[in-house]
């Protein structure tokens, strides 16, 4: 069904898709993966930012996806805590026996350490063993069933089940996302509007991670936020400059917005919890990204593709005219609307539908950046607040200084080629000299000697050639049109040359 729904979903018009259906199917791959386990539910967290593999609606549902698993009993927890701090009674004031919340790696308590309210976050038992036996089994079953799904899978298949791997041990070692908590705090530490906790490190280890306990209103509980007076509007618009500023501005970004993980206090300020899942990129990834914004926002398949390409997002040989042209289509079925009005849910819905359409790559941090805006989303529907993503995107680009750096790189991009296009001409001028000097000795040796079209012929083919490959830099289509050209004009002059 799922590889029936792929299909359906990439080649769809205006009507074509009864998304009920969809949701309907992918509600039963989402109890699936619960019915499996910690290895499967958090598999069927990492699908909901898939945009190559998943149609929109099953990454949707596969996004509610949350850890909300039974609790182990606390006896079988203690051994844990005493093995790495030493006695629970030496160790902490006191610890509630009672989880706080529970995921699939780990659980959480509430304590108090030195009169300090903590919480606790500690490893489940066992857990690292059935995930490295779950692994074993997806690692051998996954590629066959993406293949079967979409032969083009098959191009991304190892690196999607090896990303996975990757993510998951990490998360399974608290050391990492201890000193994420901490790299992230310091980065939003000017931003008063936002609340990180602090880790105790004394009280951790990589089975245990110890924080400051903070509390507040879950962020889609509306009704309370209602009554504590807190203006909706300005939330959602502060939640998406915190992430994305993360995302754009930053070399760490929390990845995984889930409602769970942010609160709001009473007073709006944004509390975020856990840091086992982020995504890191560099500054040039980064850049690449704004670029990809600007292309969009701008309505610039061109330039978008170019950007794709340095992200490492296509598949070598790729068709560049048909997928501009897949770009451009997506583009003008934005409903129509100026680019400042553009929503998250259409770049969502063209990075998905352009995605499944070809065999692209998709590296692992750029995943993790379609989860974190996928989760977002969700967010921004919950409240229904008249929020228009592309505008507050805009403001952070601009407040960031990142729209001024992003032109001057796409320049820097448009010189380098320019700069290669003129290496090539180079290259051949010393063949297209001897080419002229041969033509202009035969045309001496004719009987009719004052006859020189074909030489004139000659110069302006080359004439038109080594125009045209100036103007493939900035217009590639027109360039290769010009090229014909100067090949057609060469044949002409050339037929005609003795009459």
């Amino acid at each position: 069904m799922l590889k029936k729904h792929r299909r359906t979903w990439i080649n769809q018009k205006d009507n074509d898709v009864d998304l009920e259906k969809f949701r309907k199917n992918a509600r039963r791959l989402l109890k699936t993966c619960i019915s499996l386990g910690p290895v499967y539910i958090k598999f069927g967290q990492w699908l909901s930012s898939r945009a190559d593999i998943l149609p929109q609606p099953y990454m949707k549902e596969l996004g509610k996806l949350q850890d909300d698993i039974p609790a182990v009993p606390f006896e079988k927890i203690k051994p844990i805590i005493e093995k790495d701090l030493g006695p629970i009674e030496k160790t902490f004031d006191y610890i509630d026996h009672n989880v706080l919340s529970g995921a699939s790696i780990g659980q959480v308590y509430r304590a108090s350490v030195n009169g300090q309210e903590v919480v606790v976050k500690v490893k489940r038992p066992g857990i690292e063993k059935r995930i490295e036996d779950d692994l074993k089994v997806l690692k051998k079953f996954l590629p066959i069933g993406l293949k079967f799904v979409d032969r083009n899978l098959g191009f991304t298949a190892n690196a999607v089940v090896q990303q996975f791997i990757e993510t998951i041990r990490e998360e399974m070692d608290y050391n990492i996302e201890s000193s994420n908590l901490k790299k992230i705090k310091k980065n939003l530490i000017k931003n008063n509007r936002i609340l990180v906790p602090s880790v105790y490190d004394d009280y951790s280890s990589k089975n245990i991670i110890t924080m400051e306990y903070l509390p507040g209103i879950k962020i889609t509980d509306v009704e309370a936020l209602d009554k504590k007076g807190i203006d909706r509007t300005q939330l959602i618009g502060d939640v998406n400059k915190v992430f994305f500023t993360m995302l754009l501005s930053h070399s760490l970004f929390h990845a995984d917005p889930h409602p769970g993980n942010i609160s709001v206090t009473e007073d709006g300020k944004i509390i975020l919890y856990d840091y086992g899942m982020t995504g890191s990129l560099d500054k040039k990834t980064r850049m690449l990204l704004v670029r990809l914004y600007l292309g969009l926002l701008e309505k610039d398949p061109s330039r978008t593709v170019n950007v794709m390409d340095e992200l490492g997002m296509l598949k070598p040989g790729f068709n560049r005219t048909l997928i501009e042209q897949a770009i451009e289509m997506s583009i003008r079925t934005m409903h129509g609307k100026k680019p400042d009005d553009v929503e998250l849910e259409a770049f969502m819905e063209l990075a998905n539908k352009t995605m499944g359409k070809f065999p692209f790559v998709l590296p692992k941090e750029l995943a993790m950046y379609l989860r974190m805006t996928s989760i977002l989303e969700g967010i921004y529907l919950t409240h229904k607040v008249d929020f228009k993503f592309a505008k507050v995107l805009r403001k952070v680009l601009e407040k960031e200084n990142l729209v001024y750096d992003a032109y001057i790189e796409e320049l820097k991009f448009s010189f380098n080629k320019f700069t290669k296009s003129i290496s090539e001409i180079i290259s051949i001028a010393p063949e297209l000299k001897r080419f002229l000097d041969e033509t202009h000795s035969l045309q001496l040796l004719q009987k009719k000697p004052k006859s020189n079209t074909l030489l004139s012929g000659s110069i302006l083919s080359s004439a038109i050639f080594i125009g045209s490959t100036f103007l493939f830099s900035s217009n590639e289509t027109a360039g290769i049109i010009g090229m014909v050209s100067s090949v057609i004009v060469f044949i002409l002059f050339a037929k005609f040359k003795d009459r």
